[in-house]
């Protein structure tokens, strides 16, 4: 009863079933060997048995059917005339080294199991500190955030996405995309996360801070590149958004970055900017006081940013992925229950295979009525009352 117990606290339903099947085939080798008599020998192929055990269980369970085996192999020699003869011995000698092996084998798999779980544990608590995750609610305003890194037990990569509070009172945000992907390029994206969180709370306007952030981005461009050609083949394309809790309209500064999109009472508009910025990282001496624009963020709301893994992602036929028109024929929703129908929208586009990094990051500026509300998920639907529709765009 005991033994009992531990394989169902200890194996799911279909290890159980895999278990059952191994002991099954025990029972069943042996009593077709006993019951053809010696003229066939099918004791050699108990070990069968431990064999497919070990590609679900760890060693003792491995070890315990492969003594079962031996048992059953035991019993068959009892039957055809006793445990002496020189082929009865032999298959007991054999298929307790067969055993042997495959038990040692499990035993380095989970040893190495072992050892990738602690390092993909260190690893992902690295990416979490790199990443610092937004907080769902921050001053006036709601957020939702997705990140999909191209490369297999990565978190995070080349794309760079961060929230904070400034002083005056308002929110600023950035969404950018370092110059390839994997993790190659998270070094960059956390040098660009670092400055912008230090310098959201120093500098007044986005300009200076836009400005403060592509010093630092040289700076450490010019210290990790080998030489000077190599140093221009890096660069970031952003977007920085300085969104006032109450007031004037928001203001955004974009660096070459795909445009967001404002989604309004059902409408999708992308927010084009008139006079984009370079990209940092090229150098680009340029005076960044009139390359901002401004929109209107109303009550209800929601600011769609994004990374151009998004858009590029292909279909298996080729065809990019349609970002603003798969959103708009979304229903009205939370933030949380729109990035839901956008990311499982876009696994099912590309086929769960995206060749680089993509990140989301929604705002939805909350109606005041209920800013004092406590935070809750979104209904199972997804589904929250439609906004008026208003004006919207961008203006100088």
């Amino acid at each position: 009863m005991r033994l009992r117990g531990v394989w169902r606290d200890r194996l799911p339903e279909q290890r159980r079933g895999l278990l059952m099947t191994a002991l099954a085939l025990i029972v069943a080798i042996a009593a077709v060997d006993i019951g053809i008599g010696t003229s066939v020998h099918l004791g050699p192929l108990l070990v069968i048995a431990p064999t497919l055990t070990a590609a679900f269980a760890g060693p003792r369970l491995t070890a315990l059917v492969g003594a079962l085996a031996e048992v059953a192999l035991v019993i068959i020699a009892i039957f055809h005339g006793g445990l002496t003869t020189t082929n009865h011995v032999a298959q007991l000698i054999a298929l307790a080294v067969l055993s042997a092996l495959v038990v040692f084998v499990c035993y380095v798999r989970e040893r190495h199991a072992r050892e990738l779980s602690r390092l993909r544990s260190v690893a992902e608590t690295a990416q979490r500190v790199l990443l610092r995750p937004p907080p769902r609610r921050i001053g006036p305003l709601r957020v939702a955030w997705l990140y999909l890194a191209a490369e297999d037990e990565a978190q995070i990569g080349g794309d760079l996405l961060a929230v904070a509070r400034a002083d005056h009172p308002c929110t600023r945000v950035l969404i950018g995309d370092v110059r390839g992907h994997g993790l190659a390029s998270v070094g960059e994206a956390s040098v660009a996360m670092s400055a912008f969180r230090e310098g959201a709370h120093r500098y007044p306007s986005l300009p200076e801070l836009a400005t403060a952030v592509e010093e630092s981005i040289c700076r450490n461009l010019e210290e990790v590149a080998d030489t000077a050609h190599d140093a221009g083949e890096h660069f970031i394309t952003a977007i920085m958004i300085d969104i006032p809790d109450q007031g004037p309209p928001a203001e955004m500064l974009n660096c070459g970055h795909p445009p967001p999109l404002l989604i309004r009472g059902g409408q999708v508009t992308a927010l084009n900017s008139r006079r984009p910025a370079p990209p940092w990282g090229l150098h680009a001496l340029c005076v960044l006081n009139d390359r901002t624009d401004r929109f209107a963020l109303e009550p209800g709301d929601m600011l769609l940013l994004y990374t151009d893994g998004v858009i590029e992602a292909r279909s298996p036929t080729g065809a990019f992925y349609p970002l603003a028109e798969r959103v708009a024929s979304f229903p009205a929703s939370s933030p949380d229950a729109l990035l839901h129908h956008i990311h499982r929208d876009l696994l099912a586009h590309s086929g769960e295979q995206l060749t680089d990094d993509a990140a989301f990051l929604i705002i939805e500026r909350i109606p005041s009525r209920h800013l004092h509300r406590p935070l809750v998920a979104s209904h199972a639907d997804g589904r929250t009352r439609p906004q008026p529709a208003g004006r919207h765009g961008l203006a100088r």
